[in-house]
């Protein structure tokens, strides 16, 4: 029997035992009414608290080789000069190496998931499979790919099955506006909602990209996928950073996910993400960390905070234009918390985010005697604004604790 009980929990704040059952969490109770024979193990969490885990919604894994690579340059420079000459040298075991480090330091951290978008997939998907965690592996489309790469990729798609049994899914990653031609984009979005697989990729990043998009065809990036009818519920959007009032409106009714990456828009100095528009528009929010060569780390805790403090130092109109009055009610820490689980395992069709009966089993335990979370008035708020990493005394994924840090 694949279960766990988790005897002496705090949940919102009460003694709790919690029996996790095939991935589930299949009961609840108070601490002490749940029997130690209901279960395979008994874990004495005494002093922890449990919370949601955490999804990170856009990442490039392997990228964690370039970490300090390319450090403090524009976005443009960065890609055509540093990472697309070096990205030409990895070999698949290199791959395999960088995804290995990503996927510890994301375990650590607190994630259980992630959206990927790279290549030599294969890779990846061994290192996911082999640690336990969750993934939306990207088929990474680009323009400049020759028909035989892409007919190699349509094949894995077609001859692939999730060797996990369901922590693993394929998206199709058209990369950008700038990087992928228009028939292109209509045959990716098309070919992707007929197999019913999601679409990652991303949108209005910088704006050199949206000013080049307008020379080209127009329109903004937004206006422009919109007019391919390449925007819906299935699509999730990196960055969004220059996406002005009407282009949210636009994302929200179409039903996009937009994944917010704080530390790489700071980073690489893209601008600040419109808050205040993002949020008036009902626009579903995720949180992702980008690669650990723009950010420089995969810790989407720390991604929490960057942005509800980012979001709090200033204020931006309909315009976009910035001011210095800023707003401490903007974005606090339960709603960034909520970006950053409920909202990105919904994005992915996972039933998780939520500590509760018939809920997949993705969890943290967070150790209250960390000096970082004492005294803990609240704690949410502790864990974004005051924790790191060394607060998470487990990581649970599908039911099963895939750190042992606790034991």
């Amino acid at each position: 029997m694949n279960s766990i009980l988790l005897h002496n929990v705090l949940l919102n704040g009460i003694p709790s035992d919690i029996l996790v059952s095939e991935g589930r969490f299949s009961r609840i109770a108070g601490a002490g009414k749940i029997s130690p024979e209901s279960a395979a193990e008994v874990l004495d969490a005494t002093g922890k608290a449990i919370i949601p885990a955490l999804y990170n919604t856009h990442n490039h894994a392997a990228m964690t080789l370039m970490r300090g690579f390319a450090d403090d340059m524009v976005l443009q420079k960065w890609l055509s000069d540093y990472v697309w000459p070096f990205e030409d040298k990895l070999t698949p075991a290199d791959i395999h190496k960088g995804s290995e480090i990503a996927v510890e330091e994301m375990i650590s951290s607190g994630s259980v998931f992630f959206s990927d978008m790279y290549f030599d997939i294969e890779q990846t998907i061994d290192v996911v499979e082999k640690r336990g965690m969750r993934a939306a592996i990207g088929i990474t489309v680009m323009e400049n790919h020759s028909l035989a790469v892409e007919a190699e990729k349509l094949d894995f798609i077609e001859h692939w099955s999730d060797p996990t049994g369901g922590r693993i899914q394929l998206v199709m990653a058209p990369h950008s506006v700038y990087t992928v031609g228009p028939e292109k984009l209509r045959r990716t979005a098309e070919y992707a909602r007929n197999r019913g697989m999601r679409i990652h990729t991303h949108i209005s990043e910088t704006a050199l990209e949206v000013q080049n998009c307008l020379k080209e065809t127009g329109m903004t990036p937004v206006r422009y996928l919109d007019s391919l009818g390449f925007l819906g519920p299935d699509v999730i959007a990196a960055h969004c950073v220059h996406v002005d009032e009407e282009e949210w409106d636009i994302l929200a009714e179409r039903g996009v996910t937009v994944s917010h990456c704080p530390a790489s828009n700071m980073k690489i100095s893209s601008g600040r993400f419109p808050y205040e528009l993002a949020i008036k528009s009902g626009c579903r929010i995720t949180l992702g960390t980008d690669g650990a060569s723009s950010n420089n780390n995969l810790d989407l805790r720390e991604g929490m905070k960057l942005a509800a403090l980012l979001a709090k130092c200033v204020s931006a109109g309909p315009d976009r234009s910035l001011s210095n009055i800023g707003n401490p009610e903007l974005l606090p820490a339960e709603e960034v918390f909520r970006w950053a689980t409920r909202n990105g395992a919904e994005a992915f069709g996972i039933d998780g985010g939520e500590i509760a009966e018939g809920r997949v089993a993705d969890a943290l335990l967070i150790d209250l005697s960390d000096v970082r979370m004492r005294p803990c008035h609240n704690l949410i708020s502790n864990f974004v604004y005051s924790a790191d990493s060394r607060c998470i005394a487990a990581t649970i994924c599908d039911g099963k604790i895939i750190t042992d840090l606790c034991r």
